[in-house]
């Protein structure tokens, strides 16, 4: 635990309920451009682990802060579209104690996150970024909603669905493997450049184990979109999970194509786990509870068990 970083993320957790927890989000994947290009010039990854995954756009510090804090307005009855509201700026209620549950929930998913990688196996091996996502989205439900967590399974209805322009199962599957299959085969293509020049030189080392953010960062970058009110595809569980899987496998096997049947496979599986995630908690419920954050940690995990078998 760091004291300079917990005191961040209190600002962190208060800026993304200012501006709103997508568009904290989508400045997640604009600074993980940056921190890949840096990463990339310098070997440096200070922009990626403290802008986009720490204090300042760590989603588990400032896009939890904008959900719990949107939660609590909610609750409040102060935020017109309700707890489940993370597109709108808080900033624009003039409510100082909403920033405020922003800011708490900023400096306590900085804890969370950092005492969820010292659970054994568990902590090296899950999107500990996410699992706190999900954990803090929890909490803001149990705290300020009036609906359970979990709900029965029914199909989309209006006032009870995530993205209806993406929940049939034809549409989901056609987006989930184009996207899975972009992101595989990017991943594979700086990979494959990557992985023989990472055995002799740590700066590649570092570089290959970020390049399955690529990917993650574009999808990020489309929910500004989604936030606006355009009906854009929400693919990063997808793209992540696929190039996590890709980079694995071709790690394990060597072969390019493997790793993409692998990403395919696994960020295919992962849009529908993300469509599972949102009828069992977040459709019915009152306030958010991300289904990607859901589905990504998951399927982390997912990778990493199976990709075991095959590690010495």
């Amino acid at each position: 635990m760091d004291l300079f970083w917990l005191l961040m993320s209190l600002a962190g957790g208060a800026f993304g309920a200012m501006i709103g927890a997508n568009y904290a989000f989508g400045f997640t994947g604009v600074t993980i451009l940056l921190g890949l290009g840096v990463l990339a010039g310098t070997g440096n990854s200070i922009i990626l682990d403290y802008v986009s995954f720490g204090p300042v756009f760590g989603p588990h510090i400032a896009f939890a802060g904008g959900v719990a804090a949107a939660a609590y307005a909610g609750r409040k009855k102060v935020l017109v579209g309700g707890g489940k509201d993370v597109n709108s700026p808080l900033a624009g209620l003039n409510r100082p104690d909403v920033l405020l549950v922003g800011a708490l929930f900023g400096a306590g998913g900085y804890l969370v996150e950092r005492l969820i990688k010292l659970i054994p196996w568990l902590g090296s091996h899950t999107d500990t970024v996410a699992l706190t996502v999900v954990i803090s989205a929890l909490v803001a439900r149990v705290m300020f909603g009036r609906t359970s967590i979990f709900h029965r399974l029914t199909p989309p209805a209006e006032g009870a669905r995530w993205l209806d322009w993406q929940e049939q199962p034809k549409q989901l599957l056609t987006v989930s493997l184009f996207a899975s299959t972009l992101a595989a085969g990017a991943s594979m293509v700086v990979g494959s450049y990557i992985l023989p020049l990472s055995v002799a030189d740590e700066h590649w080392a570092r570089m290959l184990d970020n390049a399955h953010v690529l990917p993650f960062a574009i999808s990020a970058v489309c929910i500004f979109f989604v936030a606006g009110g355009l009906r854009m595809p929400v693919t990063h569980h997808m793209t992540i999970t696929a190039s996590l899987a890709a980079i694995a496998f071709l790690k394990i096997s060597g072969s390019g194509m493997v790793g993409l049947l692998a990403g395919i496979v696994f960020g295919v599986i992962a849009g529908f786990v993300g469509e599972l995630m949102a009828r069992l908690m977040y459709s019915h419920g009152d306030t958010h509870i991300d289904p990607p954050a859901a589905a990504i940690w998951v399927m982390n995990t997912l990778v990493a068990v199976a990709a075991m078998p095959f590690l010495d």
